[in-house]
């Protein structure tokens, strides 16, 4: 039986293919969120060089192993409603006539007990987030972090809903980073909880992005009323994510997998430069979550529409958007690559192989990630197979160059890249058969791929060379803007037209509901 779900046809016989008022509304949240991906970096970058230059490469990669276990359990505990619930708040209220707010609750609620079961699993086997052990006997207060993440992640999506972007800026980009930051350096100097600072740094700053989410919820859509646990309505909430549940943990596991697979088959020091090298790349796929929380309400409206055309249309926009912005940053972090790895001390130089290779992988996963934004609504289990297959791939070629790497002696760096070189090749295997996927469904070409992208990377690699002739500290202050601004200019002249550029544009029309973009 088919995935795709039933839609309404559009009852007008010339539906707006263009979808203008989409775009603006996916410009209007994509540049506000954008705005929060750049501050965002700067309160997260700090976090990344004084923990490696304060707690070493090593309780750096334990505190990592950790990490990536509770973001991605935190994800299964969110139940998919990061992009579900837009869908179940389209649809409206169910046959009781529940409110927005309450079905909001249900999904909070449902969140709760799952992470509740799966917190108690990880305390009775806390080996499975400290392969290689723990910094302090404090670490494993980490897993309170768990629920706190995945019901972040469900207010931000209802504020979303509402077309309210500013308050995931203010959480994630604002509140969430800094306070790590800040944390971590005020936890090293207190000698009693040195040890645990990393953990404890983590768990303010996720329960600081949560009462910031949880204050513009309570003041967007007020305190639920006649709320009451439904456990049929829940039972069937959550069969009916698990599709979703699966893309976000596999979409999100791509970028994890290879972190918990090294912590298993190599040092906690290999851990440290990767994890080193990743969290610098990661910051060109942040950039796809500036266009992630505006994109699934778009989307779900001309679902029920049965507006293909202008789904087909805001999927090639937006992938452009996304590549054009990743590769740009992908160029001005990859070329000086050996001087940024530097930053967080020579013991980590060596990664910076593995760092070209995760900057490629982004720039590879972009069209995955916005074929797949339409894919877990229209071809739920499709999509879910694809991802495991996918992630599969991954998993098995991570193992093999780890292996490969031990049996010829390489160092800890060669093991890193392998790792790396095993998330791009998953990923561009994710983009091409994903968006041929799409393509055959929506029946519309939906690729984000041009030319000028090669004609803006050309002189930008050619001013990045050149600046790596001269000292380190000039190559970062003055090489870094030199190949954004060359490669910059180009892309503007060569590859933006008219409807690329109202993504720069101030005046666009806003969208109707909220206002809070």
């Amino acid at each position: 039986m088919s995935d795709t779900p039933p839609v309404q046809r559009a009852s007008s016989p010339t539906p707006d293919v263009s979808g203008s008022d989409d775009i603006a509304a996916l410009a209007k949240g994509g540049r506000t969120n954008t705005l929060g991906f750049v501050i965002r970096a700067l309160g997260g970058i700090p976090f990344l060089f004084l923990g490696y230059r304060l707690y070493g490469v090593e309780d750096m990669g334990r505190f990592a192993s950790a990490f990536v276990i509770v973001e991605i359990v935190a994800l299964i505990c969110a139940l998919g409603e990061k992009r579900g619930l837009a869908q179940r708040l389209t649809e409206g209220a169910d046959e009781e006539g529940t409110s927005a707010v309450n079905l909001v609750f249900d999904g909070m609620f449902a969140s709760l007990l799952v992470s509740a079961a799966i917190c108690g699993v990880l305390l009775l086997f806390p080996e499975v987030m400290f392969p290689n052990g723990t910094n302090s006997d404090l670490d494993i207060w980490m897993i309170a972090g768990i629920p706190a993440f995945a019901l972040t992640e469900i207010l931000l999506a209802a504020q979303a809903y509402k077309y309210d972007i500013a308050t995931t800026v203010r959480a994630r980009a604002i509140v969430e980073p800094w306070t790590r930051s800040i944390a971590a350096v005020g936890f090293f100097y207190i000698a009693a909880i040195s040890e645990a600072g990393l953990a404890l740094a983590f768990l303010a700053s996720i329960y600081a992005a949560l009462a910031t989410a949880l204050w513009s919820f309570l003041r967007t859509y007020g305190l639920p009323k006649g709320w009451r646990p439904r456990p049929r309505y829940l039972a069937k909430m959550t069969s009916r994510a698990m599709p979703l549940v699966g893309a976000d943990v596999i979409e999100r596991g791509t970028r994890l997998l290879d972190v918990f697979l090294l912590g298993l088959f190599t040092s906690s020091a290999a851990v440290g430069i990767y994890f080193f090298a990743q969290q610098i790349a990661s910051l060109p796929q942040k950039l796809k979550t500036s266009f992630e929380p505006i994109l699934s309400p778009v989307i779900t409206k001309n679902l029920k529409t049965g507006n293909f055309a202008a789904i087909a249309a805001q999927v090639r926009q937006v992938g452009f958007w996304i590549i054009a912005l990743q590769a740009g940053i992908a160029l001005a972090l990859g070329i000086p690559g050996e001087a940024v790895m530097g930053l967080g001390g020579p013991a980590i130089v060596g990664g910076t192989g593995a760092l070209a290779l995760l900057l490629a992988a982004e720039v590879a996963a972009s069209m995955a990630v916005v074929s797949e934004s339409v894919l877990v609504y229209i071809a739920r289990k499709r999509n879910l197979a694809i991802s495991i297959g996918v992630i599969a791939l991954q998993g098995a070629l991570t193992i093999g160059f780890i292996e490969a790497c031990n049996a010829l002696g390489l160092d800890e760096g060669f093991k890193a890249a392998g790792a790396a070189l095993a998330l791009v090749l998953a990923l561009a295997t994710s983009s091409l058969v994903k968006a041929m996927v799409l393509k055959t469904l929506l029946k519309a070409p939906v690729s984000n791929w041009r030319w000028a992208l090669v004609h803006a990377a050309a002189p930008a690699v050619v001013v990045g060379f050149a600046f790596t002739l001269l000292p380190e500290w000039i190559e970062l202050v003055f090489g870094i803007p030199a190949i954004l601004a060359t490669y910059g200019f180009v892309v503007w002249k060569r590859g933006f037209d008219e409807d690329d550029k109202v993504l720069f544009r101030r005046n666009v029309t806003p969208p109707k509901e909220g206002e809070a973009a």
